[in-house]
């Protein structure tokens, strides 16, 4: 008898961790959740509803997270970024190395994504080669590379497939309005990294990963179709049916790693943002704010809301979606919750350095506070 109660207390147990757990890993995802059902007592359901949602936006979304699923699955990522790393025989050029394979990696996996597949390859390299006391700066600095690497493109970042999408902006102009902030951001990165890491030696092994190249070839093309579904080259829907048939056959557990909690998180925010349209005085002061000035507005929201639901809010609100495409991507910088990406980066080096947590923090700090105001200041400059 007391076995049996052990056993079901041991399994409760389990299950208030798991859902403990499950809780840290999707805050905003709860957040939004919440606010859409507190804004659904002043709109209460009806047809309108049903406008809220941008399904391409969904749909792109999950394409491409399920194909980078499937690619981390056969170790291609960490492989090409530890191959890279071993072309550089000293610290300040495998810090480098690192910061940008997460920087340009951003543009194509997505910021959060790049972050959970090069973080630990970081420390991978700095600890086998005694260089951990660069641990925290290099951890940063992969965390601002792919928060800004991600803005040239319009899949890099989940909030600017969202606005690419939602103003079906041309491809051209979407790159020639992120050009300059991501141009110099790569600048700011490399001052950072070439200051702050002096050019010692090292020594790192050959990676013993060998890539599938069958899957991989195949998993590559998956993903180029993916992107011409971003591109609007071919129509989106037809993502919903080619991308899962195919993993279905060659990965299933690709699918089932895909961050659907990020999907609902959209999808909540669909809903809140739709209902605080409707709500008059909300909808003229976000209309009167964002006309004095959408880039500082945008920039000041990602600070307490995070870059994703400040688009997706202020996008209801604003035609200026130049401004508003500049705001959410350099607002990812600043505080830690600016960008759902910093706080994957925060638990990923909290777990391997809990002592120094505070240290991090403080670090994280200087330098995300130092972009952001530098960056702020010069698209103000060159509006």
């Amino acid at each position: 008898m007391r076995f049996c109660t052990k056993e079901v207390d041991m399994t409760a147990s389990d299950l208030k961790n798991s859902a403990r757990s499950f809780l840290k890993k999707n805050v905003v995802m709860i957040i939004a959740f919440v606010a859409a059902a507190i804004t659904c007592f002043f709109v209460p359901f009806d047809k309108e509803y049903a406008g809220y949602f941008d399904l391409k936006t969904l749909t792109c979304l999950f394409c491409t997270l399920a194909v980078v699923c499937a690619l981390k699955d056969v170790d291609f990522f960490y492989v090409l970024a530890q191959r890279t790393v071993l072309l550089f025989r000293n610290a300040r050029a495998t810090v480098l190395a690192l910061v940008f394979v997460t920087f340009f990696g951003s543009m194509l996996i997505a910021n959060d994504m790049a972050l959970i597949t090069f973080l630990p390859l970081g420390y991978f390299v700095l600890s086998s080669t005694g260089k951990e006391k660069y641990a925290a700066f290099t951890f940063v600095m992969q965390n601002i590379a792919a928060n800004l690497g991600g803005m040239l493109t319009p899949f890099g970042n989940p909030q600017n497939l969202y606005l690419y999408s939602k103003f079906s902006i041309p491809t051209s102009e979407f790159v020639s309005v992120m050009a300059i902030p991501f141009a110099v951001s790569a600048v700011l990165i490399t001052a950072c990294c070439l200051i702050f890491v002096k050019r010692e030696p090292l020594e790192l092994s050959a990676p013993k990963e060998k890539l599938n190249i069958p899957r991989t070839v195949f998993y590559l093309l998956l993903f180029a179709y993916s992107i011409i579904i971003v591109f609007r080259v071919v129509p989106f829907w037809t993502g919903l049916i080619v991308i899962p048939v195919a993993l279905l056959i060659t990965d299933p557990k690709a699918l089932l790693k895909v961050d659907y909690p990020l999907l609902a998180t959209f999808v909540f925010f669909f809903i809140f943002a739709g209902n605080m349209s409707r709500i008059d005085p909300v909808r003229e002061f976000l209309s009167s704010l964002l006309q004095k000035n959408t880039l500082l507005v945008s920039v000041s929201s990602c600070q307490f809301i995070s870059n994703v639901p400040t688009a997706v809010l202020l996008s209801r609100f604003t035609d200026n979606y130049r401004d508003l495409l500049v705001g959410v991507n350099i607002g990812g910088t600043g505080t830690l919750i600016a960008s759902l990406a910093s706080l994957i980066t925060l638990r990923e080096y909290s777990a391997r350095y809990p002592e120094k947590t505070l240290k991090y923090i403080g670090v994280f700090s200087a330098f995300n506070f130092s972009f952001l105001f530098i960056l702020t200041g010069i698209m103000l400059l060159v509006k």
